[in-house]
């Protein structure tokens, strides 16, 4: 008991690592909730417009508004690529495939990561992951060819449809990422947080009223979009760049595997959405490849 005690005092962010996995494992159930009676656009919309005023006060206080005013420009910037063009094409997603499904696409979040800081920033990886960045792709293939329909259904969705607009939002987050390596190095975490929010906010919201939908969402809708506001967004954004200062970058990135499998229990417990083993195998592959395309994992030697 005093090993595992002591253990645990070592690790004081593995607490924010397996907190981080639970709440951004429930946003993709809480986004087809709201998306299913708001659609697409006025989800995401609202979603953003509650984070940015969650986190906006919080920057206040904490005396970085004079650094948000000169930074304005790259941190909304940030926001469209980062925040509104993924939570957009999310949100679509989830009304055709399930919470499961979408949530093992953006595992491959570091893939897509490796690939445009290899082609931008010349960070040539090294044969592992070369190789992770291989299989990890052949994960998504095998996923995609079993899941994958640009046949219309009785509702007029297409899951191919719904899988291409995951792969763009994956896209869109690992762009960002070398934008903000390349870019916003020494910038608060919290500016560039509650910036890319703000930024986010100001390109959906004309989009949001425009699409908002015609009969007034049900609290249980309006419910899930706060909670992806306030929690999936705003705290879990605290508890990321915590995250990264206690346990540093690699850890931190490596939350994207543990989010799938919240995921998918959220999703087969409280949606009562179907868990294939074709699925979990496919994650598997996925997981391995894009464990070993960031460096976790190593080929023939040990992982630093």
């Amino acid at each position: 008991m005093t090993q595992t005690i002591t253990k645990s005092a070592g690790k004081p962010w593995l607490v924010d690592f397996i907190l981080l996995a639970a709440i951004w494992g429930a946003s993709f159930m809480f986004m087809r909730v709201a998306a299913r009676e708001m659609g697409a656009l006025p989800a995401a919309g609202l979603r953003v417009c509650v984070a940015a005023l969650f986190l906006l006060p919080i920057l206040l206080l904490k005396g970085l508004g004079g650094t948000l005013r000169r930074h304005w420009k790259l941190t909304f910037a940030v926001g469209v690529i980062n925040s509104a063009i993924p939570f957009v094409c999310f949100t679509y997603a989830l009304l055709s495939i399930t919470t499961g499904l979408s949530a093992i696409l953006n595992a491959t979040v570091p893939l897509f990561g490796a690939l445009i800081a290899w082609a931008w920033l010349k960070d040539r990886p090294n044969g592992s992951r070369i190789v992770g960045l291989a299989v990890g792709f052949v994960g998504v293939a095998m996923l995609a060819w079993d899941k994958a329909s640009f046949t219309p259904d009785a509702s007029g969705a297409s899951s191919g449809w719904a899988v291409l607009a995951c792969l763009l939002a994956c896209l869109c987050y690992g762009t960002a990422a070398s934008v903000a390596k390349r870019y916003m190095g020494g910038l608060p975490s919290l500016v560039s947080a509650t910036g890319s929010q703000m930024g986010a906010a100001l390109v959906l919201l004309p989009l949001t009223l425009w699409y908002w939908p015609s009969q007034m969402p049900s609290l249980q809708a309006l419910g899930a979009v706060l909670v992806l506001g306030v929690v999936c967004t705003g705290l879990a954004y605290i508890l990321y760049f915590r995250l990264i200062e206690r346990a540093g970058p690699a850890r931190a990135l490596s939350v994207t595997f543990g989010i799938p499998a919240f995921a998918v229990l959220y999703g087969s417990l409280l949606l009562g959405e179907a868990v294939t083993p074709w699925m979990v195998v496919c994650a598997l592959v996925i997981i391995a490849g894009t464990s070993l395309s960031t460096g976790l994992l190593t080929l023939g030697r040990r992982s630093a």
